[in-house]
């Protein structure tokens, strides 16, 4: 067997890169820890005489294929961060920390050039996760592991929160991968991941002295004191007493250390100078305060503000946008029913309990910018709003709130009290969620908005159960249920939270003072009737009070163990049943002792094996979960007073074994938290067959296309497995089930049982059911009585018929001609059970009809941390907290207008104080719709970290500040061309933005057709910030400071397409600050469009300026301004213009830069460029960087710098490289590297030596430069 052997101290970088690496890819292999003495502080991996001690191989032996790429791009880029982790990060981190942990000496100039260094690195690697969720790719990979590992001890020792705060995309990713449970692995207490129990992270950065250092190496080795045998499963050794001695030294010293921080961190702040004192720039709050009535359009002829404020730009425009019926699909034309194409889709219904949060933004601001996108691709749009009555989440919401003011039950004042009770807390706060809908810009159709409990929908439920009872689809019967004991009702599976428990939990359950024991596996015995003398039957259960309710014991037919009892029975100890023994394939012979209970009328397995053996099926629970028809001394006992009591008469009796831990799912009500239990019940089921296999036939078939295809799998299981479905419910609120039960007053027809569904009529009212009864039993109506059933239908029964119900269904309506079926449904692919896959089959079983084209599921929205959204975490965020912004103090509010218990508001608080310390900042609508979108990654979850929203706050100050400037720019009285077409006359700048604008426009298009919308967001963002920002407008400022008249009309012209047409590109992802903006351009001649948000969507055939070459050209400019900067950066030229010198090697090089020499001295803020070539040199006193292996930049210092310092500069940084460059050349040499290494990679590898090479020779011509002038 293969060994991987570590050292004693063996989270060190290269040994958790290794350990995490094999956990992600669940890789068995025998771990020994071995003492350090001086030996090896690397891994080092045996099997079968191969030996490796290199940690990346060990690592790509010991992961699979996955976490090292599935394309060859990937591979190179995983391969390039990891030596990024290896040659930049840890050697940064170690100079900085390793003289705190006593690893080496401390040396103040040597500290701070490491950390100089990781700030380096830091800000590259914050720049890049701006962007990406993960290094390379959509999920973790090895670049991922490795560069945290690298950072992992600055994180727990040395970045301060104030240096966090700098790197806010590095720390989000970073306590991302290390809260993974195969990261947690490798830490001493690996736990469930609630915000109590995440990795924990530096609380101060530190100052060195001397009696620091042992208290950071034991905090450290806290953290990281993991058993040696943590991952193997063997038994961990005994400690020796040294080892304890040791231990219990390490645990006084971090008392001390903790002890010491503790007091520092309460003294008293000394008094800081004024000049230290550091002053907090306040976002300034703009408003718009114009006396605008709502519906007018909004007052623009002020200037612009001087910054951007979402207060101001999101002001009065949508009510606008509302009553010029902007959202309606009749607007541009003379009916909605011209023929046209259509884009129809069905706003998923919120439930009408309470507001909005984050994952319910990301629905609507994917569906939103869906919408906007196509109504200017022309066609007739209908985006339909609406609310879902939900009926548990609603009636328990209202019972609360009833028995609060009035202590009273809904029992006490009735059904109709209640449900008018109902009826009118919906009317006091309905209307909250679409004020949440209205200020994220949603453009929903609202003359057409719904209530699944109004007439016209409710006429349609009623319509579906009585077509589908008198097919028989629906019928009636006993069937085993998910039962709430409080609601006391039968509730759906998605109202089921299975909560996993690791082993032994208490768990408070509602109705019980005392918590209750659950994960536990606890054996009795069975006396087996006509045994041998004592003869026992074994059995093991996790819910002990069941037994009350066995009726027989099952084993495997093929089990030897128990082949002699096969037909005998055993004797239940509480009453006199025999239950018989049965053979069952069921039993799984090698769990417990082989032989399993059987309770069928309490658990699903069980269920179906006491029909198989026709068992008996006793229900031992009453509806509010008392235990009842067992004749013993149990009866009338709460089932958790039973479940201790029947363990103590079963320990008297000795037939008791064991109890152990045993991990197990607990089912849990997600609306009472009560613990679900399966009961038999007298329901209302609905035969779902036939209607799935047309769902499954209509998925393969490619009638219904279901986005991303990874669904595919889950669709197809879940319909080809379909059971029946319960649709009753025992609630007040809600569609109640239009079925009468008959009683015939005629001794011709016996009387009718409640199973019996020959006695059950449906129809809309009484009138027309006993005339349907009168018909069947053939008396006159006058001897019919009728008794409607007091359930209600399951809320997804209703909103299962949305598609064409919202239409007017059953009547033929025009609506329903026109926009049924719809073109897209756009949901969370958590629901694809319990609504997406029952309008699919309701629709093809009432209408012959799929109720859609596309099926879009969006990802699901989690916190930053991974974490799913939890209001007892803290971490459920309403949207317009995040718009508006909402202080800390304000965010703990929130927390008491719901239902959680005192315990859970602490720790909801403690969740928001680590996450949020300051509150939430104000976002903006516009800001959280683009960055929602720009972290929709099909089929993959999204970690939102609200600091990455304020992110793009920042992105729409710069985009208003650029808008400012261009506007400027253009000049109060600018007219654009009467059309976008160029002139021919058009600059090297010009002609590149306008092939940059037509990669956006192409690039936007695609990801909107496929779903794609980080293709979108990405094309956008860049286009902004870093070609027109960036780019083209600093290249604009010397044009406009010109005489040249006819370059400054050119470049105006081109600058207003770009403004224009990108302002409409970016209207769908943000639709407020585009509008402010694009109302202040000029219209060309004839355009009468009076909102961005009708306008037409730019069309790629219409503007095609692209341009490779040009482009192709810009590139290898701009790699000489990024160089430049970087250059000037360095010596600190912040003001200071200097010469600049471009030497390329190669003609058609040098002929690019002086082509655009113009541009790079605008951009590089360089006095003069002078492009030189083949032996011609730059003059002595430059420094020198290198652009490629083709060119170089030189920049002229003589006279500027310290010309000594610069000689030390090159001198370090020739070390640094021939440093790595002797680094790459060693692995190259290698033997495994050719057969092992990708041959790209290794392609890949031979340029970079080839590179390095040509640049540590240019750096001695330069020192060597700097030492003639310095000896001159």
């Amino acid at each position: 067997m293969a060994k991987l052997f570590l050292p004693e101290y063996k989270t060190n970088y290269f040994c958790l890169k290794v350990c995490v690496a094999a956990n992600f890819s669940e890789t068995k292999v025998e771990t020994i820890v071995e003492a350090f003495n001086g030996g090896s502080k690397v891994p080092r991996y045996e099997e079968n005489g191969q030996v490796l001690t290199d940690s990346n191989s060990i690592a790509r032996k010991l992961s699979n294929n996955l976490q090292w790429g599935t394309s060859d791009r990937e591979q190179a880029e995983i391969y390039q961060w990891i030596e990024f982790a290896d040659k930049e990060l840890h050697p940064s981190v170690a100079i900085w920390g390793f003289p705190f942990l006593g690893l080496r000496n401390y040396n103040k100039q040597e500290v701070s050039n490491g950390i100089s260094h990781l700030d380096k690195c830091l800000k590259l690697l914050d720049d890049y996760l701006l962007h990406h969720m993960f290094l390379v790719g959509n999920r973790i990979t090895q670049a991922d592991v490795s560069c945290a590992a690298a950072l992992f001890l600055a994180y727990q020792l040395l970045l301060g929160p104030e240096k966090r705060h700098k790197y806010m995309n590095v720390t989000r990713w970073f306590r991302t991968i290390v809260n993974q449970p195969q990261f947690r692995k490798e830490l001493a207490n690996p736990a469930s991941g609630d915000a109590a129990d995440e990795v924990p992270l530096c609380e101060e950065t530190p100052k060195y002295n001397k009696q620091i250092v042992e208290g950071m190496k034991t905090k450290l080795d806290e953290l990281l004191n993991t058993q040696a045998n943590n991952n193997t499963g063997n038994e961990a050794k005994p400690k020796s007493a040294a080892q304890l001695k040791k231990e219990a030294k390490k645990r006084e010293k971090m008392e001390k250390f903790n002890k010491k921080m503790q007091d520092k961190k309460n003294a008293p702040e000394a008094k800081k100078s004024k000049s230290s004192e550091k002053v907090e720039k306040k976002v300034t709050v703009i408003k718009y305060e114009k006396n605008t009535p709502p519906g007018d359009k909004k007052d623009i002829t002020d200037s612009l503000p001087d910054s951007y404020s979402p207060q101001y730009v999101e002001a009065a425009w949508y009510s606008w946008w509302e009553k010029e019926g902007f959202f309606k699909p009749e607007y541009g034309r003379e009916t909605p029913y011209d023929d046209n194409p259509i884009f129809m889709i069905c706003l998923p219904p919120p439930n009408v309990t309470g507001s909005l949060h984050l994952g319910h933004a990301l629905t609507n601001t994917v569906e939103d910018v869906l919408v906007r996108w196509h109504r200017m691709m022309g066609k007739t749009v209908l985006w339909n709003p609406g609310t879902d009555h939900a009926g548990i989440a609603t009636q328990v919401v209202v019972e609360k709130k009833l028995w609060r003011e009035k202590k009273q039950s809904r029992h006490d004042i009735g059904r109709e009290a209640f449900v008018e009770e109902v009826w009118k807390w919906k009317r006091e706060k309905g209307n909250r969620i679409n004020d949440q809908l209205r200020r994220l810009g949603s453009t929903l159709d609202w003359s057409r908005e719904f209530f699944t409990m109004n007439d016209q929908l409710s006429f349609a439920v009623k319509e579906t159960f009585i077509r589908l009872h008198e097919r028989g689809v629906i019928f009636r019967s006993n069937r085993l249920v998910n039962w709430s004991c409080t609601l006391k009702s039968a509730i759906s599976d998605i109202e089921v939270n299975k909560q996993e428990l690791p082993g032994r939990t208490m768990l408070s359950v509602p109705g019980y003072e005392e918590k209750v024991e659950f994960g536990v596996l606890i054996s009795f015995a069975y006396p087996v009737v006509d045994g041998n003398p004592g003869e026992e039957l074994i059995v093991a259960t996790t819910r002990i009070e069941t037994m009350l309710g066995d009726s027989g014991v099952a084993v495997h037919p093929e089990d030897d163990r128990y082949k002699h009892l096969h037909g005998k029975k055993v004797q239940h100890p509480f009453c006199d049943r025999q239950l018989p023994i049965v053979c069952d394939e069921m039993v799984e012979r090698d769990f417990g002792t082989g032989a399993v209970k059987i309770t069928p009328s309490h658990d699903a397995n069980d269920y179906e094996c006491g029909k198989r053996h026709n068992l008996s099926f006793i229900n031992i629970f009453s509806d509010d979960g008392l235990v009842i028809n067992t004749n013993t001394e149990f009866d009338g006992m709460k089932r958790f007073h039973a479940r201790t009591a029947v363990l103590k008469a079963l320990q008297e009796k000795g037939l008791y074994k064991e109890t152990k831990e045993n991990p197990m799912v607990v089912p849990i009500c997600s609306r009472s938290k009560d613990i679900v239990e399966p009961l038999i019940k007298l329901q209302w089921f609905m035969d779902c067959k036939d209607f799935a296999r047309q769902g499954v036939e209509a998925v393969r078939n490619g009638d219904l296309k279901i986005i991303p295809d990874l669904h595919c799998k889950t669709w197809y299981h879940w319909l080809e497995n379909i059971r029946d479905w319960c649709i009753s419910r025992q609630l007040w609120w809600g569609h109640r089930i239009p079925a009468y039960f008959v009683t015939v007053d005629d001794p011709s027809v016996p009387p009718g049982e409640e199973v019996d569904g020959k006695y059950w009529m449906s129809g809309h009212n009484e009138e027309e059911v006993r005339t349907k009864a009168a018909e069947r039993f053939n008396v006159c109506p006058s001897k019919i009585s009728l008794r409607q059933d007091e359930d209600v239908l399951d809320t997804w029964f209703s909103s299962g018929l949305l598609p064409f119900s919202i239409f007017g269904w059953p009547n033929q309506t025009q609506d329903l001609n026109k926009f049924f079926p719809g073109t897209l449904l756009e949901t969370g692919h958590d629901i694809i059970f319990f609504w997406v896959a029952r309008m699919v089959m309701f629709a093809l079983g009432l209408t012959g009809k799929l109720p859609f084209k596309e099926v879009y599921f969006h990802a699901m929205v989690r916190d930053a941390h991974g974490r799913k959204m939890s209001k007892s975490l803290g971490n459920v965020i309403d949207p317009l907290d995040v718009v508006a912004g909402i202080s800390l103090e304000e965010l703990h509010k929130t927390l008491l207008s719901g239902n959680l218990d005192q315990k859970e508001v602490e720790r909801a608080k403690l969740g928001q104080k680590q996450d949020y310390p300051n509150g939430i900042p104000e976002c903006g609508s516009d800001a959280l719709r683009f960055a929602l979108c720009a972290y929709t990654c099909q089929g993959k979850d999204i970690n939102l970290d609200v600091n990455r929203i304020l992110g793009y706050r920042h992105f729409c100050n710069k985009l208003w500040n650029a808008f400012k400037f261009a506007t400027r720019g253009l000049g109060e009285n600018f007219a654009p061309n009467q059309s976008q077409e160029t002139s021919g006359r058009e600059s090297e700048a010009d002609r590149w933005i306008l092939s940059k604008l037509s990669r956006m426009i192409k690039l936007s298009s695609q990801g909107l057709e496929t779903y794609e919308f980080p293709v979108y967001t990405t094309a956008v963002f860049n286009f902004w910030l870093y070609e027109l920002c960036d780019v083209y407008l600093e290249c604009l400022k010397p044009v406009f400071s010109s005489d040249d008249q006819s370059a400054i009309a050119t470049s105006r012209n081109v600058l207003y397409t770009c403004l224009e047409v990108a302002l409409r590109i970016t209207q769908p992802l943000m639709p407020f600050i585009c509008e402010e903006l694009w109302q202040r351009l000029p219209r060309r001649p004839g355009d009468n469009t009076p909102s961005v948000m009708v306008s037409k969507w730019p069309d790629i055939k219409q503007h095609d300026w692209s341009n490779d070459v040009i482009e192709a050209k810009m590139d290898f400019a701009m790699n000489i301004v990024k160089v430049t900067r970087s250059l000037r950066g360095e010596y600190n030229l912040t003001k200071t213009k200097a010469k600049l010198y471009v030497h390329c090697t190669d003609d058609d090089k040098a002929g690019v830069a002086t082509e655009y020499s113009t541009i790079i001295q605008t951009l590089s803020y360089s006095s003069k460029v002078e492009v030189l070539t083949g032996d011609n040199k730059p003059p002595p006193g430059c420094a020198v960087a290198i652009v490629n292996d083709k060119c170089d930049v030189n920049l002229m210092l003589k006279g500027i710098v310290d010309l000594e310092k610069e000689i030390a500069k090159l001198r370090t940084k020739q070390a640094e490289q021939l440093k790595k460059l002797t680094s790459l050349k060693e692995k190259m040499s290698k033997s495994e590297y050719k057969s092992k290494v990708p041959e790209n990679v290794q392609t890949a590898d031979a340029e970079k030596v080839q590179q390095m090479e040509t640049e540590i020779a240019k750096m001695k011509h330069a020192e060597e430069d700097f030492l003639r002038i310095l000896n001159a």
